[in-house]
């Protein structure tokens, strides 16, 4: 039998919410296909499944809050049997003979009808109970035969006194979709804060001449109809993707006190969210495909992670983040490496600036091309490599 867990879907992420089975037991499942709903602090995800299989029992109920690495289901993968455990005998019965209660002679007559009036009462305890207002009804006696005494009366009272204590300062519900965004705040700082603590930064930054790449892009999309154009930021994304093969240190995670380099360039794009925050999914496999297929897949990815739908592996694949701010008129992003990524890139606005050319000042179309790395797997060396791979793909845009 094999277990599915919680996945990790992020460094901030500790904890989920079930929001929604997909499947049934005995339902046969496939890799990737979509087998729950989990709400995080960012979006309600699809998770998927990594094995082909049979659902064989669902352990986590919809509603339940569980952490990271919880066994939400059990499967049954190819090559697999079960193994049926006979059920235990079942034990004879036994008859038990309750033992008649002995006779208690009552310390005062009730005045009251019902349970009450069959209870032995002390006098101080009728009277401390009408003093304070608790009933004597359903109240257990601590004294010789069940009776109520005096402390108990009290007691009660005091029990009484704590339960509208806690009633009174237990807050009212605060509406999901209002406190979303203040959740989402707290964990970005808990991850970034992580960030800042364990990973030694070194930062580079590069300036960038884009005449070449922005000529290309309008010539490619003088031909093509308008749903088709490219933007500027899938060249910039692309090769950051290429220049990763090169430059391989920048591509990867660090755990559990290690490198782990990744073959493929998954790219997470940072997305701002309309009601606040920040999300990173991946564009799998970016340096394997063609600029038009990689637009139209950025373009769903953004409107995914806005309408809260994007799949578990989108958050749990990316191997470095590329950030770009320039639609926000800034020169350059300095930023903070997403754990356990290994590196981040960022870019600025792209515009007009001064440039020396053939011995002459010209105005080019520029952009700021950043980098964060990771101290413990590259140094400045190699990120410079990386920046100057960067550039070097962006004036041959022909080629991306």
């Amino acid at each position: 039998m094999t277990d599915f867990r919680l996945p990790s879907l992020g460094a901030d992420m500790d904890e989920g919410t079930l929001l929604e089975w997909r499947v049934a037991p005995g339902q046969a499942v496939k890799k990737g296909d979509i087998v729950a709903v989990v709400d995080t602090s960012k979006a309600a995800i699809d998770v998927e499944v990594w094995v082909d299989g049979t659902v064989r029992e669902l352990l986590t109920k919809v509603g339940e809050k569980i952490p990271v690495g919880t066994v939400m289901a059990r499967l049954l993968v190819p090559g697999e049997q079960v193994v049926e455990i006979p059920p235990a005998p079942v034990a004879p019965a036994v008859r038990v003979v309750r033992a008649a209660a002995p006779a208690t002679l009552p310390l005062a007559a009730p005045a009251e009808s019902g349970p009450a009036a069959r209870r032995p009462v002390s006098p101080a305890a009728r009277r401390r109970a009408v003093e304070l207002g608790v009933p004597l009804t359903g109240l257990a006696g601590t004294g010789a035969g069940g009776a109520v005494t005096l402390a108990d009366v009290e007691h009660a009272d005091v029990e009484r006194a704590a339960l509208r204590s806690v009633a009174a300062s237990v807050p009212p519900a605060v509406d999901r979709a209002v406190d979303r965004a203040a959740e989402m705040r707290k964990v970005i700082a808990a991850a970034m804060a992580r960030s800042k603590r364990e990973i030694p930064h070194y930062y580079l930054a590069e300036p960038v001449p884009m005449r070449a790449a922005l000529g290309w892009l309008r010539a490619h999309n003088e031909s093509q109809p308008v749903t088709q154009r490219l933007l500027p930021a899938v060249l910039l994304i692309k090769a950051v993707a290429l220049a990763l093969h090169e430059v391989p240190e920048m591509n990867g995670t660090f755990i559990d006190g290690g490198f782990r380099p990744s073959a493929a360039a998954h790219v997470g794009v940072a997305i701002s969210l309309r009601r606040g925050g920040l999300i990173a999914p991946a564009l799998h496999d970016v340096g394997d495909k063609p600029l038009p297929q990689l637009m139209a897949e950025l373009g769903d990815l953004v409107q995914r992670a806005r309408a809260g739908s994007l799949r578990s592996s989108e958050l749990a694949d990316p191997t470095v983040t590329v950030t770009n701010l320039g639609d926000q008129g800034v020169e350059a992003v300095h930023g903070v490496i997403y754990p356990p990524q290994v590196a981040l890139v960022g870019f600025g606005r792209i515009g007009e600036r001064a440039w020396v050319e053939a011995g002459r000042i010209v105005a080019l179309p520029m952009v700021t091309a950043s980098l964060a790395a990771d101290h413990r797997v590259s140094d400045g060396h190699r990120g410079a490599l990386f920046l100057a791979r960067v550039r070097e793909l962006l004036q041959r845009p022909q080629d991306l």
